[in-house]
């Protein structure tokens, strides 16, 4: 069965300190396109979710979201002792040297200055990143089944359109020898009204006998109903088919456009327009099968 390009699926890893949500969303797209929003933290991480999502999505313009939440704040700044120890020494220098009073309250005057708080990197470690890995996976999975889910009714609607044509194909026959016999009778009808005009039969009977042949439909017709079953066929297959599909619409396509180029008739062209228009809601349901 297909599966659908579009899916969505969310997780959450839960951890002491901080609740990360894992959002993947995709869309329709020849090739797989990432695209990330993650802090900073994890862009060590980032290739190894890039190969998990596209080892398991295979197709697709995906967006990963990952967002955190703090629920209990470690202190990650220090005073950095040194750099204000410094700035103090060179305070009271200054104001000896410019006879200018030294502040009251010098820890107020020193916290204010540039690099008196050290902040300190935060580090990925190996238990956040394992709960975040789980989430992705999970968020995988979900994804997976909303494209299944989706797929479904991809089927549906493209078996749908499929027995469309094949019913129309079907319309056609009636036609067939009616039109065959109007393009006899025009073509005497403009020999008689030539009176003068000698021809030779049986030269004019080998003539017809190749036109009428250039204008049989039934070669067409097979091909166009071998093409709607394999079309079906692929259809029903386990394994990402969408580019196949794709390649079997053209050939259905190609078939669809022959008999109207050989049809004559406008009973016939009417029913080859109805079909080409079945043959684009199909390509269009194409462009968003895995």
């Amino acid at each position: 069965m297909i599966h659908s390009m579009t899916g969505y699926g969310k997780a959450i890893a839960e951890l002491p300190n901080k609740k990360i949500t894992i959002e993947i969303k995709s869309l329709n797209s020849k090739q797989f396109d990432l695209f990330t929003r993650i802090p900073t933290i994890y862009r060590e991480k980032e290739i190894a979710m890039r190969n998990a999502l596209s080892r398991q999505l295979e197709r697709g313009k995906v967006d990963l979201a990952v967002n955190v939440e703090i629920i209990h704040k470690n202190v990650s700044s220090k005073i950095d002792h040194e750099v204000l120890i410094q700035y103090h020494q060179e305070l009271k220098k200054l104001s000896d040297e410019m006879s200018v009073p030294e502040p009251q309250d010098w820890l107020s005057t020193l916290m204010r200055l540039p690099d008196v708080m050290r902040q300190e990197a935060e580090e990925l470690s190996d238990e956040e990143w394992n709960a975040i890995e789980s989430a992705i996976h999970e968020a995988i999975n979900s994804v997976k089944a909303f494209r299944r889910q989706e797929g479904e009714m991809l089927a549906n609607v493209l078996t749908e359109k499929i027995q469309n044509i094949r019913d129309l194909l079907a319309a056609v026959e009636p036609f067939e020898g009616e039109r065959l016999e109007k393009i006899k009778n025009r073509i005497y009808e403009g020999l008689k009204s030539l009176k003068e005009m000698d021809y030779d039969k049986n030269r004019f009977e080998h003539e017809m006998i190749y036109y009428i042949e250039k204008l049989d439909i039934n070669e067409e017709k097979v091909r166009l109903s071998h093409h709607l079953n394999y079309f079906l066929e692929t259809l029903n297959d386990e394994n990402s088919q969408g580019k196949k599909l794709g390649f079997i619409a053209q050939e259905i396509g190609r078939e669809i456009n022959t008999l109207g180029s050989k049809s004559n008739q406008s009973e016939m062209q009417r029913i080859v327009v109805q079909m080409k228009d079945e043959l684009e809601q199909i390509k269009e349901q194409i462009l968003n099968v895995l």
